[in-house]
């Protein structure tokens, strides 16, 4: 489980940059919402031990527990819709056991990548059959359907875009890719020609309204103003922006203009009050981050090594992209919290142990 490891192999960089992204958003958060910023700090330090600990502890190890880990995941999704489960918004996507809250969905996204880390290298060969290939359908719809049905949509986008990625890496053929475009395409079509109409069953209704509200904000004001209004603190913050913790009484943010921003739209607050320079250098560092588990995974001494490298990427890239997308308005309002920088302790530490297998991945021994 633990092996002695050599300090120079350790990828500082790496931490070095979750670290700078992560002091961005701590900063960010103050700046959004003061009372929640202790927690994020204290989320910040449990990482570290999280992060630590994990980075020591040999992941073809923990990859032999890989049924656990499913079994584990559909436990904690299964626990949520007992009386266990917490309410917000309308949703139970929450744990609530004692005083401590946490969100599985969250914790599912990297548990899904370690179990399907070991199962794609395990039937590599053989993934281009539909045996196989059904098995691995099988075994995701069940988590999915679970965090769909909490519900949590734009979790369940990401979890499917992350398992495609895994997919995709472990050689699966290009005439199924082919297929698969050539079918789904027209598919997503007819999808969003129904969900169009007023009386659809296809979608829960709030996912239908923020569509809505994205395809027509001036119809559909009172669900598009939270975007809208993203765009303009964005905009405001030009070059430098307006600085962290301003009293600026033209500030988007101060007029509480913006739902929640600490969480799902810190990147509008981070636009307004940092500006182009400050939106660019969170961009660059998570766009450095992903980089960097791509170059570990490819350098990986086996092929689980690299699908974990390549999944947490996706998983932070594809999260990061979205989050961005939505807060100035070119993808609907989705949900998809920001990596590192939007306040959430389940979602931080997640990210964290997610950068220890990644790390660990990288101190392992090579065999060429």
């Amino acid at each position: 489980m633990l092996k002695q490891y050599r300090l120079r192999d350790y990828r500082f960089r790496l931490v070095c940059y979750v670290y700078a992204i992560s002091i961005i958003g701590i900063l960010v958060i103050g700046s959004a919402e003061k009372s929640v910023q202790s927690q994020q700090i204290l989320g910040l330090f449990l990482g570290t031990v999280a992060m630590i600990v994990v980075s020591l502890i040999d992941y073809t190890w923990v990859l032999k527990f890989y049924w656990l880990i499913y079994a584990f995941n559909l436990v904690l999704l299964l626990l949520v819709k007992t009386p266990l489960g917490d309410d917000a918004n309308g949703a139970v996507r929450w744990l609530k056991i004692g005083g401590f809250r946490f969100q599985p969905s969250e914790l599912s996204k990297l548990l899904l990548i370690l179990f399907f880390a070991k199962m794609l290298e395990k039937y590599r060969e053989n993934l281009n059959t539909w045996k196989v290939l059904g098995l691995m359908a099988a075994l995701f719809a069940v988590p999915a359907a679970l965090i769909k049905s909490q519900p949590d949509l734009s979790t369940t986008i990401s979890i499917c875009m992350t398992f495609a990625i895994l997919l995709f890496i472990s050689g699966l053929s290009y005439k199924l890719i082919g297929g698969a475009l050539a079918v789904g395409i027209p598919a997503a079509v007819i999808f969003i020609s129904l969900i169009m109409q007023p009386d659809q069953k296809l979608l829960d209704h709030y996912a239908w309204l923020r569509i809505m509200a994205w395809l027509n904000p001036t119809q559909y004001a009172d669900n598009a103003y939270q975007q809208q209004n993203s765009i303009m603190a964005i905009g405001s913050g030009q070059l430098v922006g307006k600085g962290l913790n301003n009293n600026l009484v033209s500030s988007v943010k101060n007029g509480s203009f913006i739902a929640e921003p600490q969480t799902d739209f810190i990147f509008a607050v981070a636009g307004e009050e940092l500006g182009f320079i400050g939106c660019a250098t969170i961009i660059l560092l998570l766009a450095l981050i992903v980089i960097e588990c791509i170059w570990i995974g490819k350098k990986s001494r086996d092929f689980s090594g690299t699908l974990i490298c390549c999944g947490v990427a996706g998983y932070i890239g594809f999260q990061s992209f979205v989050n961005i997308c939505v807060a100035t308005g070119i993808f609907p309002n989705t949900g998809i919290p920001l990596p590192f920088v939007s306040y959430g302790l389940t979602s931080l530490l997640t990210l964290f142990m997610a950068i220890g297998f990644v790390l660990n991945v990288g101190l392992q021994p090579k065999k060429y």
